[in-house]
């Protein structure tokens, strides 16, 4: 069993001109929300923000770290994305569930329903699914990809999965959701989400 934990908070961002930065991150916003993250480079995020690409290296490193930057996730969620390579695969629906609830029900909810709502409402949706899809899990699809080709949609299922439960539990306010424990919460989903991951799909 993983115990979940709460994730330390993201470094400071580092110094920089606030309207450069913020200038860049807009960029980054468009591109990832309308291409991806594979087919999004720090070269075209500086071309579109009109700055040189090694200032956008400066300000916040690697490509990973600009899409977290433009998500504004209150937490460094690749401290916690590097736990799960250690995790056996079948007990990975458990360490996601107990992992990922756990956040949710950490100090960090007021800060993380902020950011899902702000993309949500701010027709970010795409940026979202960039960071689900081709970052947060990115790394599992290949452990899980049994028979071959069925890892990226085992990974889709899981992310469709909890998304539907960050929702329902805390931006619709679903009632029965939101009176259960983090632990309740975790137990009646990871058997879901292991089968999504290891289970047939037919």
């Amino acid at each position: 069993m993983v115990d979940s934990a709460v994730p330390p908070t993201r470094p400071g961002r580092r110094p920089g001109p606030p309207v450069t930065r913020e200038r860049i991150l807009r960029a980054a916003r468009d591109q990832f929300a309308h291409k991806g993250f594979d087919h999004t480079t720090i070269r075209s995020i500086a071309s579109e923000a009109g700055v040189d690409s090694a200032l956008v290296h400066h300000y916040f490193g690697t490509k990973q770290r600009l899409l977290i930057e433009a998500i504004a996730l209150p937490m460094d969620p690749t401290s916690i994305i590097g736990t799960f390579a250690s995790v056996p695969v079948d007990e990975l629906g458990e360490a996601l569930a107990r992992t990922v609830i756990g956040i949710w029900d950490s100090p960090h909810q007021p800060a993380v329903v902020a950011a899902v709502r702000s993309a949500l409402t701010g027709g970010r949706e795409r940026l979202l699914r960039s960071f689900l899809l081709e970052v947060a899990l990115r790394d599992i699809v290949p452990r899980v990809d049994s028979p071959p080709g069925t890892g990226e949609l085992r990974v889709a299922l899981v992310a469709s999965q909890m998304a539907g439960l960050f929702l329902t539990r805390h931006l619709l306010g679903v009632k029965a959701l939101g009176a259960l424990s983090t632990d309740e919460a975790a137990r009646l989903i990871a058997p879901t989400l292991q089968r999504y991951l290891t289970g047939p799909l037919d």
